[in-house]
């Protein structure tokens, strides 16, 4: 069971806080100094050893390369063309989604419930250097809320789940369990799954890589090209080598998360959509 000492609550919520400002609050102060812009999201980096030093897992290779990830955002797009996207958002891109899928720094934080903060590191930066450095617009990173959210969210939910259904027991992905859920437990889970797991998620693939390929190729083709992404991104989950029913139901409920961040191109709606299909995934058909 996690024990929430000082250290690990502080490491926690130096991560937390700036992804629930930018959430908030639509004028974040942009540095006026050039250098000033660069480095401040290294602050970022202050989370990893206020955990790490006191529970004796400090290594330095895991902190020089969280530091040299936050920089190459914030250097890359520092650069990037202002109007269109370009081959350093490109860069940007890869490099967050290799490494999160590759779990290159999921031992920065070795206990089990903290192994998400790698992740939420560096959903603050992206988040940095997207609305702060190179601002792109129509991201839809808005934690408050409407009601349209919500319709928006379930209504996807709803029309993904027939297709998921027939199509995860044919494949023997999914398993029905009989499980009795309290709205209490059902209401941590799903918490804990829109912040942890569909934010992350939502950010990088409908709010920057739809975002940027729709500017490309149009919204249709991008919903199609980041929707197999997303599939091809759990090729590794709960599987040793290829996981490819994953992959196929992944690419299908991406299509879902796309249309509900393009109704509005809110990613609250693709969220709550992606968050509720995951929590009840976990509760009675994992």
């Amino acid at each position: 069971m996690l024990t929430l000492d000082l250290s690990t609550v502080a490491s926690c919520l130096l991560l937390l806080i700036p992804c629930l400002a930018f959430g908030f609050f639509d004028a974040i102060p942009r540095p006026e100094s050039r250098l000033l812009r660069l480095v401040a999201p290294l602050l970022l980096l202050a989370a990893y050893p206020l955990y790490a030093i006191p529970h004796g897992h400090f290594r330095w290779d895991l902190c020089l390369g969280l530091g040299s990830f936050i920089l190459l955002i914030t250097l890359a797009l520092s650069f990037a063309n202002p109007a269109h996207p370009d081959w350093r958002d490109w860069l940007v891109l890869a490099a967050i989604g290799i490494s999160v899928d590759l779990h290159f720094f999921e031992q920065a934080w070795p206990r089990p419930g903290l192994n998400s903060l790698p992740k939420l590191m560096l959903v603050d930066a992206a988040l940095y250097g997207y609305l702060v450095i190179r601002p792109i617009g129509a991201i839809g990173y808005d934690f408050r809320p409407r009601w349209a959210d919500w319709g928006i969210g379930l209504r996807e939910f709803l029309f993904f789940m027939p297709a998921a259904l027939a199509l995860g027991f044919a494949l023997e992905f999914l398993h029905l369990h009989r499980t009795l859920s309290t709205p209490v437990a059902f209401a941590g889970g799903w918490t804990f799954t829109f912040f942890f797991i569909a934010l992350p998620e939502e950010l990088y693939f409908r709010g920057l890589m739809l975002n940027l390929l729709e500017r490309k190729i149009g919204a249709n083709r991008a919903l199609v090209a980041t929707s197999l992404l997303f599939g091809l991104a759990h090729f590794n989950k709960r599987a040793q080598y290829f996981n490819w029913r994953y992959v196929i139901l992944a690419a299908i409920a991406g299509v879902f998360y796309g249309r509900a961040w393009l109704s509005q191109r809110r990613l609250n709606a693709s969220c709550i959509t992606h968050a509720t299909v995951d929590t009840v995934w976990s509760i009675w058909l994992r």
